[in-house]
C-alpha cells in the first residue's frame, strides 16, 4: 500500500514537473541563451535542470518559484561545467564570475530580466532562414514548445532518431553561421518574421490536417502552433500580421471538435455539427483579426488577416447556406493578388462553385490541370471530381476521386475519397 501511494506520488510530482516544464522551457532557454551567446548550451543546460527537477521534486517539493529554480539550477551547472574545463577562455571565465555574483541562494529571489526580449530573440533564432523548415519547426518545438524529441517524431511520424539529428544539425548550423543571439535589424525585420509565421502555421496545419498516418487530425500539434502564436502576439503587440495568423488558427481550431466522428471519421465542413464548434476560440478570433485590422489601417489585410477575414465568414455564419460566398470569392481574389499561388486559386475555385455553380469552379480547375503546378497535390483532383459530380458527370467524378486517394498519404482521407468514389459509381 505504501509502495502504491509512493508510485502515485512520484507519478503525480513527474507530471506537475513536465507540465512546468511546458511553461518554463521556453523562457529558460531563452535566458540561458543570452546569458551564454549559445543557443546549443542553453539547451543542453535547460535539459540538466530538467533532469534535476526530477531527481529533487518528488522528494522536496515543487518550489515556490518552479522557473526561478530551473534558472538557478541551470546557471550553476554552466559555472561548474565551466570549472572543470583545465582552461577556461577569458568569455567563459567573465561569464562564471557574472553569475557566481549573483545572489543564487534563494532560487525564488531569482530575477527574470528581459524575459520577453529573450523569447523574441529565441524564436527569431529558432526561425532563423539559415536552417531548413522542418529543421525549423523540430527546433522550434524544442526549445519554444518544450515537446521532447520523441513527442515531435510521434507528432510528424518520423524516425526519433531523424528528429534528433535535425535539431542537433540546426544547432551546429547557427553556430557555424554565427547566427547572434538578437532581434533582427529593422531592415531584415518583415523577412525574418514572416519566416516565424510560416513555421508556426506549418505547425499548425500539420495537426489541422495531418499530411500522413491513420489519423486525419492532431490536435495536440494546433494547441501547440496556437500557444506559440499567441506567446508571439504578446511579445509584438504592434505586428498586424502576427494578430491575423493567430485569428486564423482560432478561427480554424474552433472546428476541430466537429471535424471528425468520435471514431475518427473526417466530417467535411458542409456536413458538420456547427453547434459543436468552440464559441469561445471564434470570439478571440473575432478580437484579433479586429486588433489585426486596427493595426493595419489604409495599408490593406495582409496574406494571414485575409485568410483569417475568410475562415471568419465560415466561424460566423450559423449554417452553411448562411455563408457569405461572394465575399469569400473577393476575399480570395485579394489574396491571389497579394500573393499568387495556384493553391489559393484552388480555394477561389471551390468558393467559386459555392458563389455561383459548379461550372464556375471547374473552369479554374481545369486551367490549374493545364498549368500542371498542382499535378502531385491530391485535393486538386478531389475538388474537381466533387465539383464533376455535382455538374452529372460521374464517371469522370470516380476516376478522379481514386486519382486523389492514391495521392493521399493520410489513411482517414484515403477512405473518405474511396467513399466518395463509390458514391459517384452508384450514380
Amino acid at each position: 500500500m505504501v509502495e502504491r501511494e509512493r508510485t502515485t506520488a512520484d507519478r503525480a510530482a513527474a507530471d506537475a514537473v513536465e507540465a512546468v516544464w511546458r511553461i518554463e522551457s521556453g523562457k529558460l532557454v531563452a535566458g540561458l541563451a543570452r546569458w551564454t551567446g549559445d543557443v546549443g548550451l542553453a539547451e543542453e543546460l535547460a535539459q540538466d535542470a530538467l533532469v534535476a527537477a526530477l531527481e529533487q521534486w518528488p522528494e522536496a517539493g515543487i518550489p515556490r518559484n518552479p522557473g526561478a529554480w530551473l534558472t538557478t539550477v541551470a546557471k550553476r551547472r554552466a559555472i561548474d561545467g565551466w570549472r572543470r574545463r583545465e582552461r577556461l577562455d577569458e568569455r567563459y571565465a567573465a561569464l562564471a564570475r557574472d553569475l557566481e555574483q549573483q545572489d543564487d541562494d534563494d532560487p525564488a529571489a531569482v530575477v527574470e530580466e528581459e524575459i520577453e526580449d529573450d523569447l523574441l530573440r529565441l524564436v527569431f533564432v529558432a526561425c532563423h532562414p539559415v536552417l531548413a523548415p522542418p529543421a525549423r519547426v523540430a527546433l522550434t518545438l524544442k526549445l519554444l514548445g518544450g515537446l521532447t524529441t520523441e513527442e515531435i517524431a510521434r507528432a510528424f511520424l518520423v524516425p526519433v532518431p531523424t528528429i534528433a539529428q535535425r535539431i542537433v544539425r540546426a544547432k551546429r548550423t547557427l553556430t557555424a553561421a554565427h547566427v547572434p543571439f538578437e532581434v533582427p535589424d529593422r531592415a531584415e525585420y518583415p523577412e525574418r518574421l514572416a519566416s516565424v509565421l510560416e513555421v508556426v502555421y506549418l505547425i499548425f496545419n500539420e495537426g489541422y490536417s495531418a499530411t500522413a498516418g491513420d489519423d486525419w487530425m492532431r490536435p495536440d500539434l494546433c494547441q501547440e502552433a496556437l500557444r506559440l502564436g499567441r506567446v508571439l502576439a504578446e511579445l509584438t503587440p504592434g505586428e498586424p500580421e502576427v494578430h491575423g495568423l493567430v485569428a486564423l488558427m482560432e478561427f480554424q481550431a474552433s472546428r476541430l471538435p466537429a471535424r471528425a466522428t468520435a471514431d475518427g471519421e473526417p466530417i467535411l465542413l458542409q456536413d458538420q455539427d456547427r453547434t459543436r464548434w468552440d464559441r469561445i476560440l471564434i470570439g478571440r478570433g473575432v478580437a484579433a483579426l479586429a486588433r489585426a485590422d486596427r493595426l493595419v489601417g489604409s495599408r490593406g489585410r495582409g496574406p494571414y488577416a485575409l485568410q483569417a477575414a475568410i475562415a471568419a465568414c465560415h466561424a460566423t455564419a450559423p449554417a452553411p447556406e448562411d455563408t457569405d460566398w461572394e465575399e469569400i470569392v473577393a476575399l480570395y481574389g485579394a489574396l491571389g493578388s497579394l500573393q499568387p499561388s495556384a493553391v489559393v486559386e484552388l480555394n477561389r475555385a471551390v468558393a467559386l462553385s459555392m458563389a455561383y455553380g459548379p461550372e464556375a469552379g471547374l473552369d479554374v480547375v481545369d486551367r490549374l490541370v493545364l498549368d500542371g503546378a498542382l499535378e502531385s497535390y491530391h485535393l486538386l483532383p478531389s475538388v474537381r471530381a466533387d465539383f464533376l459530380l455535382k455538374l452529372g458527370r460521374a464517371a469522370e467524378a470516380e476516376e478522379e476521386f481514386r486519382r486523389a486517394a492514391a495521392m493521399t498519404g493520410n489513411e482517414r482521407e484515403r477512405a473518405l475519397l474511396l467513399a466518395r468514389a463509390e458514391e459517384a459509381a452508384r450514380g
